[in-house]
């Protein structure tokens, strides 16, 4: 029974490694056709997926190069309101002109070109043509505002059924309320106390809400990836940094600037110190969203990617089945995200009206 057994390892090593030898092989052969290669066209679908984009494209079919989707609109400042549709870009395959201008659509942004579509670049291959102030409703824009009315009417809901039945939620409102309870009593209390949070509660439960479906949202085919965007986390952490310092009391001020009950030579050290911290936080709420959910998307997909390169018996359904537990992961990792951006910003509020102690 042990030879037999030894038999077996040894000819299941030899097919993995005769099966590696052949991905291996398959790889090489990826990376010499260049840029026409499978391995570029996974790089640029990642890229296209990470990027935000001034249409809609929900598939696209390869083969006869058609995209399925909407075109958005193009709002431009350039000397006057420019405002066309996205539909003339045609996928930066084309110049759009709007009144004796020409704009091209190059790596999802706008640039001012002439009638030929030259763009011009400095000696690190970055483009130096003139872009106009982009207003666009871009597809972040859109997946924003979608999931804005989606609140709007899921929490109308609630509040419906809370009032039609005395204080018991029917409908989606039972799939809301332990979430708004848990937000309460798990995260608002406990960091900013019972006295001072309820003037906190609208705006932790929408970013909360906000941040956790625009996270699911971007594990759809729909390619979208807002939370991805650091415009947008930018945008949530400027909102958490301005109600901190804007509804603050004399104490968190005085604990800054003149700490009680250290040196006076400590006190003009640490104020700079203390000062800088709070600038520090909101920029780590930023960069936190950000870089885990980019990290995200990015494994999962060039995992994805790999089942393309490693054409092989146990190469592509290891990176199928990788990829499968690492997307139900990632719906924990969607949720996790927005509990700690709304715990972070509950506790710099606590902070902000925590009474003096001494």
């Amino acid at each position: 029974m042990q030879k037999i057994s030894v038999v077996r390892i040894f000819m299941t090593l030899a097919l993995i490694l005769t099966s590696l030898n052949l991905a291996a092989k398959d790889t090489e052969k990826v990376e010499k056709e260049g840029k026409g290669g499978l391995k570029t066209e996974i790089k640029e679908f990642i890229d296209h997926h990470l990027l935000d984009s001034h249409d809609f494209t929900l598939f696209s079919d390869k083969e006869t190069g058609k995209h399925y989707g909407f075109s958005l609109p193009v709002i431009l400042w350039d000397g006057g309101l420019k405002v066309f549709s996205s539909s003339k870009f045609h996928h930066g395959k084309t110049l759009a002109e709007v009144d004796g201008n020409y704009y091209k659509l190059y790596h999802s942004k706008i640039y001012k070109t002439d009638a030929e579509g030259t763009i011009n670049y400095d000696e690190d291959h970055h483009a130096t043509n003139a872009k106009p102030l982009d207003f666009s409703i871009t597809k972040n824009v859109v997946s924003m505002l979608l999931i804005g009315l989606l609140m709007f009417f899921m929490f109308r809901g609630l509040a419906k059924s809370y009032k039609k039945n005395n204080g018991i939620p029917t409908g989606i409102g039972r799939f809301l309320e332990p979430l708004v309870v848990f937000v309460r009593d798990e995260i608002a209390i406990p960091n900013i106390g019972k006295k001072h949070y309820k003037k906190y509660m609208s705006f932790l439960l929408t970013t909360f809400f906000f941040i956790w479906l625009l996270n699911l949202l971007g594990m759809t085919p729909l390619a979208v990836n807002v939370t991805g965007n650091i415009a947008v986390t930018f945008g949530l952490a400027l909102l958490t940094f301005l109600i901190t310092n804007l509804t603050a009391n004399k104490n968190y001020w005085g604990h800054i600037f003149w700490m009680p009950g250290v040196p006076t030579f400590m006190k003009i050290v640490l104020a700079p110190i203390e000062l800088l911290g709070v600038f520090i936080k909101p920029f780590s709420l930023m960069i936190r969203l950000y870089a885990n959910m980019t990290a995200g998307h990015v494994v999962i997909m060039s995992i994805i990617g790999m089942m393309f390169l490693f054409k092989s018996w146990i190469g592509s359904p290891l990176s199928f089945g990788l990829s499968f537990a690492l997307s139900i992961l990632e719906l924990l990792v969607a949720a996790l995200q927005a509990y700690i951006f709304t715990m972070l910003s509950a506790l710099y509020f606590g902070s902000a009206n925590e009474e003096a102690h001494h």
